[in-house]
Order: C-alpha cells, then structure tokens, then sequence
C-alpha cells in the first residue's frame, strides 16, 4: 500500500537553492513560498517607514530596526519580514550568525499586491508570528493607505485595529511613538 507522505522542506533544503536576486524564497512550516522581489512602490512605502520609525529610535534608543532580515523560526520556519525592531534587552539573546533564531519584538510587513501575497501576510505569517512570540505584528497596505495592527494574545497575532491614513499609529512596544500614518504613504 503506497502512502501519501509529503516531504518537508527544511532550512537546509532552501540555504541550498541557487540565489536569485528577483525572488524572495520563504518557507513556512516545510513549505516553500517564492515571490517576486518588491517593487518600487513597495520600498518607497519601506523607506518612509524606516525613516520614521528611525528618527523615533534615535530620540528614544530602546532597540534595533532591522529591515529585510532572515528569520529563522525551527527547521521549517525560515522568513524574510520587511522590517523588524528588537528591544536592547532582547537582542543578544535572539541574534546569531546575522539572522534572527527568536521572535522579534515587531514585525512589519507591507502587502505586495496579489491575493497569494495578501493571504501570505494576513493568514500564513500571522499565524507563524503569533506561534513564535512575536508581540505586535503591523500590515501595512499602501493601496488601501492603511496599516492593520495585530497584538499577541497566547500564541495567537489578534486584530486591535486598522488604521487608515489619516490616522496616527501608537504601540506599547513603542512609548511616545506617534506615528503619522499619512509621512509612510506620501
């Protein structure tokens, strides 16, 4: 009798596919997630956020942003966020060889578009984030100029709210943090 056994790609498996500037190759419980290489937009959206959040890090030194790090979760769990903020106190103990093998404190993604991408934030990343221990997980989406904000309850990433352009981010992670939303999409 033949079974059905799906292999499981591991972290080893995907440090040994060839680079490819033009894909981000992810993995996300032993599967293997591909996905073009942001666009213009997209690193504009980046840039002002690294900017922003930055400036409030230089006024307020708690911690490290990280854009664009490996973060590598167990054997299966191996992924690219946008950026991440670490506090001071945890670094040491989650940073090794240059990527992450712990949960940061923050993780920000910004949706490309595509419903596969949009499904990869919201339901894939989310979920793997809340297993791991990340405390607050924002998805930023530059066509609807909003930034949903999920907070960790257990071992699950829940909404707290979406804020729409207008509007200005604030995180417990984060004292005094007064993010206007409207200097990210501009």
């Amino acid at each position: 009798m033949a079974s059905n056994v799906k292999h499981l790609m591991t972290v080893a498996d995907l440090e040994a596919i060839p680079y490819d500037e033009w894909h981000r190759y992810e993995l996300i419980e032993g599967e293997l997630y591909v996905s073009c290489a942001p666009g213009i937009p997209h690193q504009l959206v980046l840039h002002n956020l690294q900017i922003e959040l930055g400036n409030y890090l230089r006024q307020n030194p708690i911690g490290t942003l990280v854009p664009g790090p490996g973060a590598v979760f167990s054997d299966y769990d191996s992924v690219i966020p946008d950026i991440v903020f670490v506090s001071k106190e945890r670094w040491e103990g989650i940073v090794a060889d240059d990527r992450f093998y712990a949960a940061p404190d923050l993780v920000i993604e910004i949706l490309s578009p595509g419903s596969t991408n949009r499904s990869s934030d919201l339901k894939l990343k989310r979920k793997l984030y809340g297993k791991y221990g990340v405390q607050e997980y924002w998805v930023v989406d530059r066509l609807a100029r909003s930034v949903m904000v999920f907070r960790l309850a257990g071992k699950t990433l829940e909404e707290v709210t979406t804020l729409k352009e207008t509007d200005e981010l604030e995180s417990p992670l984060l004292p005094g943090l007064s993010l206007k939303l409207s200097d990210i999409f501009n």
